[in-house]
């Protein structure tokens, strides 16, 4: 098992190779295998990538994020630019649906809301906007509309585990409730944790997943 010293000395090994990753002033503080970041960014994009690249490596329990965005003068944009950027990149996006979502943006903040009946709509509808110029959040409010019953999800879910990884399947279980996924057990690591949910995200009519996965030490 990693120490704390060798584990935060990987996510700055990440973090520099990863060409998304500019920023040079990021502080990693890992204790018992919980990674805390601080620093300002000066991009969302960027600071997802950081989360991003941080999920990545082996070791990683939980993450607690105090990035926060500052954008630079070059990089500012009003929210009349940024809601009309953001309504276009949404309709050049094959894998998001017409006419289902509504975009409200104050202050940077971007807020997506609506009804879409795929769970990879509504996240293809954040990648859409994540990386626009101007944003500094993102709150993704879509609901995804129930299309199946509650067992059926529970066995595409089952199934979708057991062809990606066998020990996943083994390791995870899966509870639902309405649209609402919940999922329990043991991983190896947190690139298997994320695996997991998104198996449980492709799934149809899964609207949200709580993902209560903990990475073995």
């Amino acid at each position: 098992m990693k120490t704390d010293a060798q584990l935060q000395q990987d996510i700055l090994r990440e973090l520099s190779w990863d060409p998304a990753v500019k920023s040079t002033e990021i502080g990693v503080i890992v204790k018992d295998g919980v990674v805390t970041l601080t620093g300002n960014l000066t991009t969302y994009a960027e600071k997802h990538a950081v989360e991003h690249a941080v999920q990545r490596v082996r070791g990683v329990r939980a993450m607690a994020v105090e990035m926060h965005v500052r954008l630079v003068p070059a990089l500012e944009r009003n929210d009349a630019d940024i809601a009309l950027a953001a309504e276009r990149a949404l309709e050049w996006n094959v894998l998001v649906p017409d006419n289902g979502i509504q975009i409200l943006v104050e202050n940077g903040w971007l807020t997506l809301s609506g009804e879409v009946a795929w769970a990879y709509e509504r996240e293809a509808a954040e990648r859409s906007v994540r990386d626009l110029i101007g944003v500094v959040h993102v709150n993704n409010l879509i609901r995804v509309k129930p299309t199946v019953q509650a067992a059926s999800v529970e066995r595409g879910i089952h199934d979708a585990l057991a062809r990606q990884a066998e020990r996943e399947a083994k390791h995870i279980q899966v509870a639902v409730t309405g649209s609402f996924v919940t999922l329990r057990g043991t991983v190896r690591s947190w690139a298997e944790r994320s695996a997991a949910q998104g198996a449980a995200l492709a799934a149809p009519g899964v609207s949200a997943v709580v993902n209560e996965l903990t990475v073995e030490a």
